[in-house]
């Protein structure tokens, strides 16, 4: 949360920004080395770390550009300018945040101009609300000891406890064979990433599997919104946060089954495990949880007050969709922002049932009292102070005439929150995407060289087509 915390707060006052990045789980090819450290400073003057702030002038990728700066300066112009950002965030976000910001886990797919961002909306759960570890430890818990006590599993599964780095958002599981795996976005398998149950898979087991090839056919795979196709093979696709625990209780429940050399069907353990999953979520435990420990589940709340607070300061118009129920937003972002924390929003939308909201235009708006009770008058506009259920996007964007890119929403799907908004309805997105801090890393020396050789051959052919570097920019 703390990246987009960040470009929001130097955002807002009208210098160009990246928007936050969207995710893919495609690593399209090896790698690119390492940005080179940049060395301290001589003494006496500040030392900052590597810069990620572009100042007005800086350049743009595929852009020409002109600066009033020397050229034989312009690396001092562009510490100072990179000085003077720094100590505006520091000004601007509560005191000891920005020593959580982490300049290599920024980064961006596409370029807007916040200055030209009318409308900002926010999801809640991963979004405005982050929450700890410990809550996915409490998901994947008790729907472990459903599978035992309701679903009559063998008791044995209760030795398993959560793994929190095992599984990232964007992996893939193949219900009929059990396997959790990488694939790219040519729907290639990526090798090496193949796991039944705690084990990885050799890659010369994987290509038999899949009949002497890596490639899975778009039929086969679940759409979107991790819809799995009623024919054929069928591959599912984990996008949210909250997915982790269902990929962990999968992959464990798979271990336990092959290593107690037990028979068992994949496509039942599948089907079971997400209805342990689904009942944690439907029964309102996870809402429980949270609210009966605030302080132990919600994460830097600061961080939350000081990006609406600042939005609201420039008049900015803020709204709010979220699947979750009024009760738990509202004691969530009283515990957060403070009792007055509606006041920054000019609509609230609860339990909106995404991905539906935004491609269906079927459930109307209903008005919801202070007691969280349903009315049913017919919803003509939506007003600032007033909280509204279910509904869809049409009638959204039909109610309020925020259309198009000068709209920014923030999610944690990576579909539904980002691609189908941008896609379809042209709006602004971005995520928090904390995967892509491990994506990035080289993963091992070999590839490391063999990004190294495709850019040394693709710098001699432009050396042989005498391209200069002014010609490609």
């Amino acid at each position: 949360m703390a990246a987009v915390m960040y470009r929001l707060l130097r955002g807002s006052s009208g210098r160009a920004a990246s928007a936050a990045a969207a995710y893919s789980t495609a690593r399209d090819g090896p790698p690119g080395p390492a940005p080179p450290v940049q060395p301290a400073p001589s003494s006496g003057s500040p030392a900052p770390s590597q810069p990620h702030l572009h100042p007005p002038n800086a350049p743009t990728l595929g852009r020409r550009f002109s600066s009033t700066a020397p050229k034989s300066d312009n690396k001092t112009f562009l510490w100072s300018r990179y000085g003077e950002m720094k100590k505006l965030v520091q000004d601007l976000l509560p005191p000891g945040v920005c020593n959580l910001l982490n300049s290599s886990t920024m980064y961006a797919n596409n370029e807007v101009c916040l200055g030209d961002i009318e409308i900002y909306g926010f999801d809640y759960d991963y979004t405005l609300a982050l929450y700890s570890n410990a809550l996915h430890s409490m998901i994947f818990n008790t729907a472990r000891d459903i599978l035992v006590e309701q679903y009559k599993y063998p008791a044995g599964i209760l030795k398993y406890e959560y793994l929190p780095n095992f599984a990232v958002r964007g992996l893939h599981y193949d219900i009929n064979k059990g396997l959790l795996m990488k694939i790219d976005a040519y729907h290639y398998i990526e090798l090496g990433t193949v796991y039944r149950g705690l084990k990885p898979v050799p890659d010369e087991e994987v290509m038999e599997l899949y009949q002497g090839t890596h490639h899975i056919p778009l039929h086969q795979v679940s759409g979107f919104y991790g819809k799995v196709r009623t024919h054929g093979p069928a591959v599912k696709q984990y996008m949210d946060i909250f997915s982790l625990p269902e990929m962990t209780l999968l992959a464990v429940a798979n271990d336990f089954f092959i290593s107690n050399d037990i028979d068992y069907d994949p496509i039942h353990l599948y089907k079971d495990v997400t209805d342990a999953i689904r009942d944690v979520h439907v029964k309102g435990f996870m809402y429980k949880w949270i609210m009966q420990d605030l302080e132990k589940y919600i994460l830097r709340g600061d961080e939350t007050y000081a990006v609406l607070h600042r939005l609201a300061s420039q008049g900015r118009k803020l709204f709010l969709i979220t699947n979750s129920p009024f009760s738990f937003v509202d004691k969530g972002m009283k515990y957060m922002v403070g009792k007055d924390w509606r006041d920054f929003f000019d609509v609230v939308i609860v339990q909106a049932d995404k991905p539906h909201f935004f491609n269906d235009c079927i459930k109307p708006f209903r008005r919801v009292d202070g007691n969280g009770d349903l009315k049913w008058d017919r919803i003509t506009k939506l007003e600032k102070g007033e909280v509204y259920k279910q509904g869809n996007l049409f009638d959204f964007l039909r109610l309020t005439g925020w259309r198009g890119s000068k709209v920014l929403y923030f999610g944690d799907h990576l579909y539904s929150d980002l691609a189908d908004l941008m896609l379809r309805h042209g709006w602004r997105t971005g995520a928090i995407v904390p995967e892509l801090e491990s994506e990035t890393k080289i993963v091992n020396t070999e590839q490391y060289s063999q990004s190294l050789t495709w850019m040394q051959a693709l710098t001699g052919l432009l050396e042989r087509m005498q391209v200069s570097e002014d010609q490609l920019m």
